[in-house]
């Protein structure tokens, strides 16, 4: 990695892979799913354990389910900060970006609380595709919740009546 070549491809490779996981945060903030969608490989990595994968699911599954939790909500903000990334050295085209979440969400009306606040390590594990990086896992450790910790389940079943109405 002494050459000039190899150091600025490294440097775009952190840029992308920030971008990646800033483009999560930002759409489902604006709840599009198809964007969102876009920041995966075909199959998803979840549930870590001792640094293994435990489970996978499809992408189209992973929006279906980011997005009958968000979709109740009125409003979120999920900011990503601290980016730290490493890359494989036996895989030059895998990397890992650790970074800290700050998640808003408001539930405008809830009788338990209008507003929920997450603070959370992300772990994403990427890959290069030929669409350029994409989230092949992801990990979230939960550090600490304030304010409705039902909201989540909440915002599902808005979620669910709203679909059932239309």
């Amino acid at each position: 990695m002494d050459d000039l070549a190899s150091r600025v491809r490294r440097l775009e490779d952190r840029a992308d892979i920030s971008e990646v996981v800033i483009r999560y945060c930002l759409t489902v903030d604006r709840k599009d799913w198809t964007a969102f969608g876009q920041c995966f490989t075909d199959r998803v990595l979840t549930g870590y354990q001792g640094g293994k994968p435990t489970g996978s699911t499809s992408r189209a599954e992973l929006v279906d389910v980011i997005a009958e939790a968000l979709d109740g909500f009125d409003l979120t903000q999920h900011l990503s900060t601290n980016h730290v990334i490493t890359f494989d050295a036996d895989e030059p085209d895998r990397a890992v970006c650790t970074s800290a979440m700050y998640a808003q969400h408001q539930l405008v009306g809830s009788p338990n609380g209008e507003d929920y606040l997450l603070r959370a390590i992300y772990t994403n594990h990427l890959r290069r595709t030929d669409r350029g990086w994409r989230i092949e896992g992801i990990w979230t450790e939960r550090r600490w919740e304030d304010g409705n910790l039902t909201a989540v389940q909440e915002a599902i079943q808005r979620t669910r009546s709203q679909r059932a109405a239309s």
